[in-house]
């Protein structure tokens, strides 16, 4: 049996739940699972038996989301400082990890079919060098073409570019920090910090924080659109000054004439978008070049 899809929602559950799919919901949750080790120590247990239990309450997330509609759910599991911790319980980490993560891997295609993806991100202290090189090359390309590099270029080009940005980030275990998870991607998300720890996560407990987004969904949803709103006009000042300069070295006044000015800037902006997806289109494959390399040497 799948597992991630066993077990179902008792009547009181699926009864809160449709109550709170009248509300606005979240189409993408993140989640900082805090709390395995402290759970452990509070229950007198070996510590990769928290860390066990924390990956089983992982598939009981990811069950509720299914039953609530939330299509996309993204979890810190493992952090660069996390390899500070000794050996033993670094390498029992890696194997439990292996092992969850295959039966996940193993499930996707039935989860598909319910809309749900998985995909495991990585955080790497250093980009390749290919990829550090092209991006160089890039920056280089772009003194002339200042128009080209802004915020939503910066957007596509991390490895979270097919998702939308999380709406909703809970922290367990009471920790009320980040830890640098996510931190562009959730600058105008509803975060919630919640004290019970991640093994001890409750249906309840999802509830509260969805809850949390609704009540503050109205001005989430302002701030959102007052910052895409804030980024068009960004661009398009840079844009009518890109055409004003070049309008006065033609020889015409500053206001120009109208009808140059728009194909001027129908122009700048076709092959501001060409540049951009050549760019978008090297990068992509460079990545895909290095992950290939990667699962080589892995395997």
């Amino acid at each position: 049996m799948s597992w991630i899809r066993e077990g179902e929602l008792t009547i009181i559950e699926r009864f809160c739940a449709n109550i709170i799919k009248a509300g606005p919901m979240p189409k993408h949750v993140a989640f900082i699972m805090d709390g395995n080790r402290r759970y452990a120590q509070k229950c007198h247990v070996e510590r990769q038996q928290g860390h066990s239990q924390g990956f089983d309450k992982l598939a009981q997330t990811l069950r509720w989301c299914l039953n609530l509609g939330i299509r996309e759910v993204t979890v810190y599991a493992f952090s660069i400082e996390n390899f500070k911790r000794s050996k033993e319980e670094v390498d029992g980490l890696m194997d439990l990890a292996r092992q969850k993560f295959s039966r996940l891997l193993e499930e996707q295609e039935n989860l598909k079919k319910h809309g749900v993806c998985i995909r495991v991100l990585g955080d790497l202290p250093l980009l390749p060098l290919d990829i550090q090189e092209l991006i160089a090359q890039a920056v280089l390309a772009t003194r002339n073409y200042n128009n080209d590099v802004s915020e939503s270029l910066l957007d596509k080009c991390l490895y979270t570019n097919n998702s939308p940005d999380p709406d909703l980030l809970i922290r367990t275990s009471g920790e009320v920090r980040l830890s640098d998870f996510l931190l562009w991607q959730t600058s105008h998300s509803c975060l919630v910090f919640q004290s019970v720890l991640w093994p001890e996560y409750s249906f309840w407990n999802l509830c509260e924080a969805i809850l949390r987004f609704q009540m503050n969904y109205s001005a989430l949803q302002k701030a959102r659109d007052s910052y895409t709103e804030e980024r068009r006009r960004q661009q398009m000042e840079r844009d009518q000054a890109y055409v004003t300069k070049k309008l006065q070295q033609e020889g015409f006044a500053s206001h120009g004439d109208s009808r140059r000015r728009r194909t001027l800037l129908q122009k700048c902006t076709a092959m501001r978008e060409e540049r951009i997806q050549g760019f978008l289109q090297a990068l992509e494959h460079k990545r895909a070049d290095f992950f290939e390399r990667l699962c080589t040497v892995s395997a």
